[in-house]
């Protein structure tokens, strides 16, 4: 069994914090479209001022998430190499799809160098990079009308605000459910669960062990052959 130290105390204060604001911005919105005096969700002020606060709150988490991670170098970890990298996400996706359940080593194996597998770098890059600043700046807008463009595409400038803050958050409550189940597929249900409270990422020596390192390098090593 070999423990690396892969996840720093700001990024799991940052982690913790991004998820439990995300849960209350979900539920909140929520409430908000389908709330009325005889349903079983929040009632709408308390909605919107619980949604407003949690969507100021995660704006400035994430300056600090962007900030630490230029500073730290941990941006690095977002992006692929881009040599044979559709590739490395088609044998990724094949271990999602059924390696895992055939209970196979994993293609790509967690390390300092590598903290994401392949698709987690195309998934993390495109939400945390694009996604989360979309929602982050319809949401001030919609907060400041005033402040939003008179006219898009012919519409008034809140409405097309609106519309696309809904279809990212709807984006990003999915990528959050399939963050979650992934999150349940270590070694053990919890595993990756405890690794983002003690920063530290378990790496459990089995029979599978060998050949999954053998793996990894033959992958790597047809991938940059081609």
């Amino acid at each position: 069994m070999e423990k690396l130290y892969l996840y720093p105390l700001w990024l799991r204060v940052w982690h913790w914090s991004n998820a439990f604001l995300f849960l209350i911005l979900i539920i909140s919105g929520v409430s908000m479209h389908y709330s009325n005096q005889n349903s079983l969700f929040m009632p709408f002020q308390i909605s919107m001022v619980a949604h407003n606060i949690a969507g100021i709150l995660l704006s400035f988490i994430f300056i600090y998430y962007v900030i630490r991670n230029i500073k730290t170098g941990n941006y690095k970890h977002y992006i692929p190499k881009l040599n044979g990298f559709i590739d490395r996400m088609i044998i990724q996706g094949k271990y999602y799809t059924s390696g895992i359940f055939n209970k196979e080593p994993h293609p790509f194996e967690t390390n300092e160098e590598l903290k994401f597998n392949p698709l987690q770098q195309a998934t993390y890059f495109g939400i945390m990079f694009f996604l989360m600043p979309l929602i982050i700046i319809s949401g001030w807008f919609m907060l400041f009308p005033q402040t939003s463009p008179d006219e898009i595409l012919g519409m008034g400038g809140v409405w097309p605000m609106a519309i696309l803050h809904i279809i990212v958050g709807f984006f990003l409550s999915m990528f959050m459910v399939g963050h979650i189940y992934l999150a349940t597929t270590g070694d053990k249900i919890l595993t990756n669960f405890k690794s983002m409270i003690n920063g530290w990422h378990l790496h459990v020596e089995h029979g599978h062990e060998v050949s999954a390192e053998k793996n990894n390098e033959d992958n790597n090593k047809n991938i940059d052959s081609k």
